[in-house]
């Protein structure tokens, strides 16, 4: 693909929809030149927010994070997996109680935003990553959901990276309680499924076709803009490689080595 096609690509794109770890920063650390992208896009009339299927942290973890970071407030808007499930819940169980599997944060934050929860016959049930998870927990949840309780999985993914390698997350809590009650959740609602996009056009105004979701991983932050009508970016400065993309049936509408390689094209 030659630059002017690269530039007639993302010449209708208002709104980046960015990943965070892999793609703005790695652990605590900037990735070269992602301040810099924001500027540009400043200069260019666009926008952007950060979208995460991380559910262990609330959005103000992630805010204060981009903050210390030198981002600026405007772009510390972070939409998470979390806030999708709060608005399925609402629209789903309006007057309802559900159990929830996840952080003190979290429940905190979900609270606030108007869920209910329960230790007690919920209305349904809502996984999401518990980094505080211990086997009670999980007795408990498989049973609600072995029960037949409405089952809503915050985000598909099987591992969470960390500076020093990888921990499980939701995907391997999920396998846990399918190997238990021999149930998937009924709803996911994470990257790429449809919750989060419906979370981020109800929280950016912009059409589908005026966003781009850009990402390190083709799974989720790619097959999330293919699979949806928006452009579907990949960056190379996290999880996945070219020799990814080439057995991969996600294909990205566009690549890059990382979020500063589009400045000159915006």
């Amino acid at each position: 693909m030659n630059d002017e096609d690269i530039r007639e690509k993302l010449k209708p794109i208002r709104c980046f929809l960015l990943d965070m770890d892999g793609t703005f920063y790695l652990g605590n650390q900037l990735i070269e030149g992602s301040l810099d992208f924001l500027s540009a896009l400043d200069r260019t009339g666009r926008t952007a927010r950060f979208l995460t299927n991380n559910s262990s942290k609330s959005a103000k973890v992630y805010r204060d994070k981009l903050q210390r970071m030198g981002v600026d407030a405007r772009y510390q808007d972070v939409i998470t997996s979390g806030h999708a499930a709060v608005h399925y819940c609402m629209d789903h169980y309006p007057t309802g109680q559900g159990y929830l599997l996840g952080n003190p944060m979290l429940r905190e934050e979900l609270e606030e935003m108007g869920l209910r929860f329960t230790e007690e016959n919920p209305d349904y049930v809502l996984v999401a990553f518990d980094t505080t998870l211990d086997y009670a927990k999980m007795c408990k949840v498989c049973d609600f959901i072995r029960a037949g309780k409405p089952y809503i999985a915050t985000h598909p993914d099987f591992n969470c990276p960390t500076e020093t390698g990888f921990i499980p997350d939701m995907g391997a809590i999920m396998a846990f309680i399918e190997a238990s009650t021999g149930r998937k959740a009924d709803i996911i609602l994470g990257k790429p499924y449809e919750g989060i996009v419906q979370e981020a056009l109800r929280r950016t105004g912009f059409q589908k076709q005026e966003m781009a979701m850009v990402g390190d991983r083709l799974y989720t932050d790619v097959a999330t803009g293919v699979h949806h009508g928006m452009t579907g970016i990949l960056v190379l400065s996290g999880e996945a490689t070219m020799e990814d993309v080439k057995t991969s049936d996600v294909k990205p509408d566009l690549i890059f080595g990382q979020l500063s390689d589009m400045i000159p094209y915006l």
